[in-house]
């Protein structure tokens, strides 16, 4: 006897989902805007936070968090769900700050990154030095207050008690992920090593499961998944999440700024333990080795040097086994997601995604 049909629902609409959530972000920083202003609060951190999540950004959490929700049979009023998507993308907004602040980072997605543009909102008056110090000190705090702000977004008032009891345990151990994963990427950086493991645990836990993997737990368990559904998620986004954080690399090394958004030395600079790296150092020579000794982690690191490695990742065949990953990874997961028999508006949604989370897009 085969297997019951899926039930059909609607098309899960991407750019509409995108679009409702941009609606619920600013809608809530609006409100955040006129309370500061009545209670003569700095107003300047809200716009500033503001112009940052609405500078770009794929809003791919937030995209998986509804395709989750659909996946587990969920449909109709999509408000709650919308508002809970929201949540993570405020959520990822204080991560990235933050995470930008660590890397010391001079841009994110073409522009200035909210602790530069800070620095220089306040130079008026003030050292360069001063300046600077200020800005990562008020960076911090708006990703301090986007952080409390995910959890006001979250509509808890409109879950019942089963729901809470699903999915705040989720939202918690994803914070806990992130956390460790941003530990290891801070603490490994500067520090690279041909260990690609560890480089792949690092993606696991700062991207994999954060970026996909749990997002896509809390969209289905806000509609009451069953174990076999969040199982055959898990399946589909460890190896997705894994591609995207391996495409992220590349383009963060080989990628053209003025298209990906994404500063091509930094990386570099930093001395990111990578997957990409990893393999390059594993299969270097003697002379390859010394360049990337060298050079890595230079904070210095000019458009010449970097060229040099980028030369030694290409001859060691790094990039060319990073691109292989992300093939088997995409294969892996789409294999996995048309043996899981979702709904087919799920399937359709999180086959789009995965491609889009792994093109090359220079």
């Amino acid at each position: 006897m085969s297997a019951p049909t899926p039930p059909l629902t609607p098309a899960v609409d991407l750019a509409g989902t995108r679009e409702a959530v941009d609606t619920c972000l600013t809608g809530f920083l609006d409100r955040k805007m006129r309370a500061a202003a009545s209670e003569g609060m700095p107003t300047e951190a809200i716009s500033v936070l503001r112009r940052f999540l609405t500078s770009g950004g794929k809003r791919l959490r937030p995209l998986l968090c509804v395709c989750g929700w659909c996946a587990a049979g969920g449909h109709g009023d999509t408000t709650t769900i919308v508002r809970a998507a929201a949540s993570l993308e405020m959520f990822h907004a204080f991560a990235l700050i933050h995470d930008d602040v660590m890397d010391r980072a001079a841009t994110r997605r073409g522009a200035p990154t909210v602790h530069r543009r800070l620095a220089q909102h306040h130079r008026e008056g003030r050292s360069m030095t001063a300046a600077r110090h200020l800005g990562v000190s008020t960076a911090v705090l708006v990703g301090d207050l986007a952080l409390a702000w995910s959890d006001e977004l979250l509509p808890t008032v409109d879950l019942t008690s089963r729901q809470l009891g699903a999915v705040l345990p989720l939202i918690d151990v994803m914070r806990s992920e992130v956390m460790y994963g941003q530990y290891l990427d801070v603490t490994a950086a500067g520090h690279p090593t041909g260990d690609v493991e560890y480089a792949l645990r690092i993606a696991r836990y700062k991207t994999a499961k954060y970026t996909v993997e749990r997002p896509l737990h809390i969209g289905a368990a806000m509609a009451g998944a069953p174990l076999a559904v969040r199982e055959a998620l898990s399946a589909f986004a460890l190896p997705v999440g894994e591609a995207f954080q391996l495409r992220d690399d590349l383009l963060g090394v080989f990628g053209k700024p003025e298209i990906t958004g994404k500063p091509s030395l930094d990386d570099l600079r930093e001395g990111k333990h990578t997957v990409l790296v990893a393999l390059a150092l594993e299969r270097a020579t003697p002379s390859q080795r010394h360049i990337l000794d060298a050079l890595l982690g230079n904070p210095d690191l000019d458009d010449a040097g970097a060229d040099r490695i980028r030369r030694v990742l290409t001859a060691t065949g790094a990039r060319a086994e990073a691109e292989h990953m992300i093939i088997i990874r995409r294969t892996q997961a789409l294999r996995v997601l048309e043996a899981a028999r979702l709904p087919p508006a799920a399937t359709a949604a999180l086959r789009k995604l995965t491609g889009a989370a792994t093109a090359r897009t220079s």
